[in-house]
């Protein structure tokens, strides 16, 4: 019998983003569904990666026994007020294995009794008022908001010409015996393409990797969706000349024979353009996936961005064109795309987080967590150096969240966490943090230029640890900005000097150059101390 219920808040997708979402909507005590259409939470990782190795990291055996900061090393649990249940617990891999992800996030619903509805998938969302999602079970769930968590779920193909005859990352066999003597081209320079190339590096004749543009490695980049060291033995094979190979070049065309062989046009990008026509038993297409927007009807189908593989959202993760609709996980990327973390569990963990309190301040007249402090510099300054030796959410979603130091028009100091940088600027000017004359925001940030230095290039040179200023810091370090509320620039920046251990506890190297740098803007608003 179909049934039919009307909630606050429907989370489509039961993965970590969409339980996560849950969570902080259950602590809440708001009304709120997840609808799954898989049979226990996370399927999409009953499936992938398809070679079963994840690439988040867990560290189980650290030198801290605080548990935020043991957030810094592990990408896989997802937060909650009583730290349980942790990834950490579940295995001692340092790259797990994803049946150990999809254990332990059952076992997180379980321990939270979240509401998920299972066995169910949204065929059709409309609005005629409230927002109406329909199942293919013939189920209803009316909702006055919708939390999109699905994440990716139809694979992102380019526009190559005869690309459907290529075989799909989410489709080929992963039996490395059946490419035994092949000559394979896999189309694509993402984790997941090199996690196929390894995993078929002792079968096939020849490998070849291709792609446009540089190819970019995560430990340079910092950014951990580019080339992980985990799946880069190909380069090896590569630079070693066995026969592998990375083609920097576009594909052009893709033609299949009668033997089921393919010819495929390559324009090689580093010798102007010059077409070469290569032979290949096998063709491989690990392009990576997109957001379906195809269940939505088309007076609320959210607008789409980046070659219409994420849905466009503003600073509140919220869809540009509907209002009320917002997404969680890893299709939030759109709004720090290849920059930071929000695409991966350890990021967007924090994210959910973020948005839960611009729900609870937008709809239910919440504001955003603050706690007061000493109207001093100093105690502006102590607050500073505490959170940045501390903090998990701002060491991993580096400059894209911020602590803010509010500063009344009173002079009385408040201090908010982890609010989204852009968001920070558009609220406080629209009063939503309450009276504000001026703010400091405090991020964790690589330098400029960081992706250029080759770290283990002795010539490179690094910034002494003992120097007072920080601006030419290329590794993760604290910064603050102070901002007149209102304007788009700050009226001042500091950087602390970099740190080896992650350390920014120094009194003359860290705290005393922050506390010049907060008195200098914080005097002229502060009220006078009493005789």
């Amino acid at each position: 019998m179909a049934t039919e219920e009307s909630v606050d808040y429907l989370i489509v997708g039961g993965g970590p983003a969409g339980l996560q979402a849950g969570y902080f909507l259950g602590q809440a005590g708001r009304s709120y569904l997840i609808v799954e259409s898989g049979a226990a939470p996370g399927t999409f990782f009953t499936r992938f990666p398809r070679h079963r190795k994840l690439i988040s990291i867990n560290k189980v055996h650290t030198s801290w026994d605080d548990p935020e900061l043991r957030m810094r090393t592990d990408w896989n649990s997802l937060l909650s007020d009583e730290h349980a249940p942790l990834f950490t617990t579940y295995t001692e891999r340092y790259f797990p294995a994803a049946d150990d992800l999809v254990r332990y996030l059952a076992d997180y619903a379980a321990a939270h009794r979240l509401r998920v509805r299972y066995g169910t998938r949204i065929a059709e969302i409309t609005r005629p008022g409230d927002f109406v999602a329909r199942a293919e079970d013939g189920s209803v769930h009316h909702a006055k908001r919708i939390v999109m968590a699905t994440g990716y779920t139809r694979p992102y193909v380019p526009d190559i010409e005869g690309v459907e005859t290529a075989e799909r990352y989410d489709e080929v066999t992963t039996d490395a015996a059946d490419f035994t003597g092949s000559r394979v081209l896999i189309i694509g320079r993402g984790n997941s393409a090199f996690e196929t190339a390894d995993h078929l590096t002792e079968k096939a004749a020849v490998i070849h990797v291709a792609g446009p543009g540089s190819l970019k490695l995560a430990w340079q980049t910092h950014f951990v969706g580019h080339l992980r060291a985990v799946n880069n033995n190909f380069l090896d094979t590569y630079q070693l000349k066995s026969e592998n190979a990375v083609l920097d070049g576009r594909i052009l065309r893709i033609e299949q024979h009668a033997d089921s062989s393919y010819t495929v046009a390559v324009a090689f990008a580093r010798v102007n353009e010059v077409v070469k026509e290569i032979r290949y038993d096998r063709v491989i297409l690990a392009t990576g996936f997109r957001f379906d927007a195809s269940v939505f009807a088309p007076e609320v189908r959210p607008e789409m961005v980046i070659n219409d593989r994420f849905p466009a959202q503003n600073d509140a993760w919220e869809s540009t064109n509907v209002p009320d609709l917002y997404f969680a996980g890893t299709i939030t990327q759109a709004r720090d795309f290849k920059k930071s973390t929000s695409g991966f569990i350890h990021g967007f963990r924090y994210n959910v987080r973020a948005l839960h309190r611009i729900l609870e301040q937008r709809y239910h007249r919440h504001p955003w967590p603050a706690r007061a402090l000493p109207g001093t510099p100093e105690a502006a300054t102590d607050a500073v150096i505490a959170r940045v030796n501390r903090t998990a959410a701002l060491f991993q979603l580096f400059g894209f969240l911020a602590d803010a130091v509010l500063v009344g028009p009173d002079g009385a100091l408040r201090y908010c966490e982890e609010v989204p940088v852009a968001h920070l600027h558009r609220a406080v000017a629209d009063g939503r943090f309450g009276d504000v004359d001026g703010y400091a925001a405090v991020t964790l940030e690589y330098g400029a230029d960081h992706d250029l230095i080759n770290p283990f290039d002795i010539s490179a040179g690094r910034v002494s640890q003992q120097s007072t200023s920080g601006l030419d810091g290329r590794y993760l370090h604290p910064v603050v900005r102070f901002y007149r509320t209102g304007d788009d620039e700050p009226t001042g920046e500091h950087h602390l000097t970099e740190n080896l251990e992650n350390q920014w506890d120094s009194e003359d190297v860290h705290r005393a150059p922050l506390l010049r740098f907060l008195r200098t803007r914080l005097d002229d608003r502060l009220p006078a101390p009493r005789p």
